[in-house]
Protein backbone atom coordinates (compact mmCIF):
# COMPACT_ATOMS: atom_id res chain seq x y z
CA UNK A 1 0.00 0.00 0.00
CA UNK A 2 1.58 3.31 -0.72
CA UNK A 3 2.11 6.41 1.51
CA UNK A 4 0.19 8.56 -1.05
CA UNK A 5 -2.93 7.60 -0.31
CA UNK A 6 -2.60 8.93 3.20
CA UNK A 7 -1.30 12.49 1.55
CA UNK A 8 -4.51 13.50 0.38
CA UNK A 9 -5.61 13.39 4.11
CA UNK A 10 -3.55 15.87 6.31
CA UNK A 11 -4.07 17.18 9.75
CA UNK A 12 -5.61 20.09 10.07
CA UNK A 13 -3.04 22.55 11.20
CA UNK A 14 -4.52 25.67 10.83
CA UNK A 15 -1.11 27.28 9.63
CA UNK A 16 -1.49 30.41 7.19
CA UNK A 17 1.77 32.74 6.29
CA UNK A 18 5.38 31.68 5.32
CA UNK A 19 5.99 28.09 5.07
CA UNK A 20 8.37 26.67 7.88
CA UNK A 21 11.42 24.78 5.92
CA UNK A 22 10.84 22.22 8.47
CA UNK A 23 7.75 21.05 5.50
CA UNK A 24 9.99 20.70 2.85
CA UNK A 25 12.38 18.16 4.54
CA UNK A 26 10.55 15.49 4.74
CA UNK A 27 7.49 16.12 2.54
CA UNK A 28 5.14 17.43 4.60
CA UNK A 29 6.27 15.17 7.78
CA UNK A 30 7.62 16.11 11.54
CA UNK A 31 9.58 13.89 12.88
CA UNK A 32 8.55 13.02 16.37
CA UNK A 33 10.55 10.33 18.40
CA UNK A 34 8.74 7.56 19.85
CA UNK A 35 9.58 5.27 22.86
CA UNK A 36 7.34 2.55 24.59
CA UNK A 37 8.12 0.49 27.52
CA UNK A 38 5.92 -2.81 27.84
CA UNK A 39 4.37 -5.79 29.18
CA UNK A 40 5.55 -7.75 26.19
CA UNK A 41 5.72 -8.15 22.51
CA UNK A 42 2.39 -8.57 21.77
CA UNK A 43 1.04 -4.35 20.95
CA UNK A 44 -2.54 -6.60 20.68
CA UNK A 45 -2.47 -8.23 24.39
CA UNK A 46 0.55 -6.55 26.22
CA UNK A 47 0.07 -3.89 28.06
CA UNK A 48 2.00 -0.63 27.10
CA UNK A 49 3.35 0.57 30.38
CA UNK A 50 5.41 3.85 29.50
CA UNK A 51 5.28 6.12 26.39
CA UNK A 52 7.62 8.98 25.41
CA UNK A 53 7.52 11.55 22.83
CA UNK A 54 10.14 14.09 21.55
CA UNK A 55 9.37 16.67 18.91
CA UNK A 56 12.06 17.62 16.64
CA UNK A 57 12.95 21.01 15.79
CA UNK A 58 14.98 23.35 13.26
CA UNK A 59 16.99 25.82 13.81
CA UNK A 60 17.95 28.68 10.83
CA UNK A 61 20.70 26.78 9.37
CA UNK A 62 18.63 23.94 8.58
CA UNK A 63 20.01 21.94 11.74
CA UNK A 64 17.62 19.70 13.89
CA UNK A 65 17.44 19.21 17.22
CA UNK A 66 15.39 17.41 19.91
CA UNK A 67 12.80 20.35 21.18
CA UNK A 68 10.23 19.07 23.74
CA UNK A 69 9.22 15.05 25.07
CA UNK A 70 6.26 14.43 26.57
CA UNK A 71 5.86 11.88 29.09
CA UNK A 72 3.52 9.52 30.74
CA UNK A 73 3.29 6.41 32.54
CA UNK A 74 0.92 4.48 31.64
CA UNK A 75 -2.16 2.08 33.50
CA UNK A 76 -2.13 -1.49 31.53
CA UNK A 77 -5.64 -1.59 30.14
CA UNK A 78 -8.08 -3.87 31.53
CA UNK A 79 -7.34 -7.83 30.74
CA UNK A 80 -3.59 -6.76 29.42
CA UNK A 81 -0.89 -9.50 30.01
CA UNK A 82 2.02 -8.30 31.62
CA UNK A 83 5.27 -10.46 31.35
CA UNK A 84 7.22 -10.60 34.50
CA UNK A 85 10.42 -11.36 32.08
CA UNK A 86 9.42 -7.48 31.10
CA UNK A 87 9.31 -6.02 34.33
CA UNK A 88 12.27 -7.24 35.04
CA UNK A 89 13.80 -5.86 31.95
CA UNK A 90 12.46 -2.44 32.25
CA UNK A 91 12.84 -2.59 35.99
CA UNK A 92 8.94 -0.86 36.32
CA UNK A 93 7.39 -1.46 39.46
CA UNK A 94 3.85 -1.05 39.06
CA UNK A 95 3.04 -0.42 42.44
CA UNK A 96 5.43 1.67 43.09
CA UNK A 97 3.83 5.16 45.00
CA UNK A 98 5.26 7.23 42.59
CA UNK A 99 4.35 5.69 39.74
CA UNK A 100 1.74 8.41 38.96
CA UNK A 101 0.06 6.26 35.91
CA UNK A 102 -2.06 7.50 33.70
CA UNK A 103 -4.77 6.27 31.07
CA UNK A 104 -3.77 5.09 27.91
CA UNK A 105 -6.66 7.57 26.78
CA UNK A 106 -5.62 10.32 28.68
CA UNK A 107 -1.77 9.66 28.00
CA UNK A 108 -2.35 9.77 24.16
CA UNK A 109 -5.23 12.55 24.25
CA UNK A 110 -2.40 15.12 25.95
CA UNK A 111 0.70 13.77 23.62
CA UNK A 112 -1.48 14.38 20.43
CA UNK A 113 -2.50 17.89 21.43
CA UNK A 114 1.06 19.17 21.78
CA UNK A 115 2.11 17.28 18.64
CA UNK A 116 -0.71 19.67 16.56
CA UNK A 117 0.74 22.73 18.14
CA UNK A 118 4.16 21.51 16.81
CA UNK A 119 2.30 20.58 13.27
CA UNK A 120 1.02 24.04 13.01
CA UNK A 121 4.18 25.82 14.08
CA UNK A 122 6.29 23.79 11.60
CA UNK A 123 3.65 23.86 9.21
CA UNK A 124 3.52 20.00 8.40
CA UNK A 125 0.82 18.34 7.39
CA UNK A 126 1.09 14.97 9.91
CA UNK A 127 3.59 13.59 12.70
CA UNK A 128 5.68 10.53 11.11
CA UNK A 129 7.23 7.82 14.09
CA UNK A 130 10.84 7.91 14.69
CA UNK A 131 11.88 4.85 16.87
CA UNK A 132 14.87 2.71 17.76
CA UNK A 133 13.49 -0.52 15.61
CA UNK A 134 10.34 2.19 15.21
CA UNK A 135 7.88 -0.84 13.65
CA UNK A 136 7.48 -1.97 17.54
CA UNK A 137 6.78 1.51 18.75
CA UNK A 138 4.28 2.21 16.31
CA UNK A 139 2.06 -0.68 16.63
CA UNK A 140 2.02 -0.37 19.91
CA UNK A 141 0.86 3.07 19.75
CA UNK A 142 -1.37 2.62 17.01
CA UNK A 143 -3.10 -0.49 19.29
CA UNK A 144 -3.65 1.94 21.93
CA UNK A 145 -5.16 4.66 19.57
CA UNK A 146 -7.71 1.77 18.36
CA UNK A 147 -8.45 0.97 22.06
CA UNK A 148 -8.95 4.23 23.35
CA UNK A 149 -11.07 5.17 20.02
CA UNK A 150 -9.12 8.40 19.62
CA UNK A 151 -10.54 9.33 15.96
CA UNK A 152 -7.88 12.27 15.17
CA UNK A 153 -4.27 10.55 15.25
CA UNK A 154 -1.31 13.08 14.09
CA UNK A 155 0.90 10.26 13.11
CA UNK A 156 1.19 8.61 9.56
CA UNK A 157 -0.25 4.98 10.02
CA UNK A 158 2.31 3.00 8.69
CA UNK A 159 5.46 4.59 7.53
CA UNK A 160 8.23 5.61 10.15
CA UNK A 161 12.08 6.16 10.52
CA UNK A 162 14.28 3.31 11.86
CA UNK A 163 17.38 4.59 13.82
CA UNK A 164 17.94 1.03 14.12
CA UNK A 165 18.67 1.17 10.56
CA UNK A 166 19.89 4.38 10.38
CA UNK A 167 22.78 3.95 13.02
CA UNK A 168 23.44 0.95 11.16
CA UNK A 169 24.31 2.73 7.79
CA UNK A 170 26.06 5.76 9.56
CA UNK A 171 27.78 3.78 12.23
CA UNK A 172 27.83 0.00 11.91
CA UNK A 173 26.03 0.01 15.27
CA UNK A 174 22.69 -1.21 15.47
CA UNK A 175 21.87 -1.38 19.56
CA UNK A 176 20.95 1.99 20.91
CA UNK A 177 23.71 1.90 23.55
CA UNK A 178 26.48 1.26 20.81
CA UNK A 179 25.03 3.54 18.21
CA UNK A 180 25.28 6.79 20.40
CA UNK A 181 28.70 5.79 21.61
CA UNK A 182 29.67 5.49 17.76
CA UNK A 183 28.00 8.84 17.72
CA UNK A 184 29.58 10.42 20.64
CA UNK A 185 26.40 11.06 22.84
CA UNK A 186 26.73 10.15 26.37
CA UNK A 187 24.77 6.78 27.31
CA UNK A 188 23.59 5.60 30.83
CA UNK A 189 22.91 2.04 30.62
CA UNK A 190 21.63 2.65 33.93
CA UNK A 191 19.02 5.13 33.13
CA UNK A 192 18.20 3.04 30.10
CA UNK A 193 14.52 1.02 29.42
CA UNK A 194 12.80 4.00 30.87
CA UNK A 195 10.85 5.50 27.45
CA UNK A 196 11.68 9.29 28.45
CA UNK A 197 15.49 8.44 28.58
CA UNK A 198 15.92 6.58 25.28
CA UNK A 199 13.25 8.62 23.60
CA UNK A 200 15.88 11.58 23.90
CA UNK A 201 18.91 9.66 23.47
CA UNK A 202 17.06 8.05 20.06
CA UNK A 203 16.09 11.66 19.35
CA UNK A 204 19.83 13.18 19.81
CA UNK A 205 21.09 10.18 17.28
CA UNK A 206 18.49 10.77 14.86
CA UNK A 207 18.59 14.54 14.88
CA UNK A 208 23.21 14.01 14.85
CA UNK A 209 22.56 11.66 11.65
CA UNK A 210 19.95 13.49 9.52
CA UNK A 211 22.92 16.38 10.43
CA UNK A 212 26.00 14.45 9.55
CA UNK A 213 24.36 14.02 6.28
CA UNK A 214 23.41 17.88 5.38
CA UNK A 215 27.08 18.42 6.82
CA UNK A 216 28.19 15.92 3.48
CA UNK A 217 25.97 17.74 1.58
CA UNK A 218 23.45 15.41 1.53
CA UNK A 219 20.73 17.25 1.31
CA UNK A 220 19.48 20.52 -0.14
CA UNK A 221 15.77 22.68 0.15
CA UNK A 222 15.11 23.00 -3.57
CA UNK A 223 12.27 25.02 -2.80
CA UNK A 224 14.18 27.84 -0.62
Amino acid sequence: MSEDLYDDEPENTGHSGPRHPMAARFRGYLPVVVDVETGGFNCATDALLEIAATTIGMDEGGFLYPEHTYFFRVEPFAGANIEQAALDFTGIKLDHPLRMAVTEEHALTEIFRGLRKSLKANSCKRAILVGHNSSFDLGFLNAAVTRTGIKRNPFHPFSSFDTATLAGLAYGQTVLAKACQAADIDFDGKEAHSARYDTEKTAELFCGIVNRWKEMGGWMDFDH
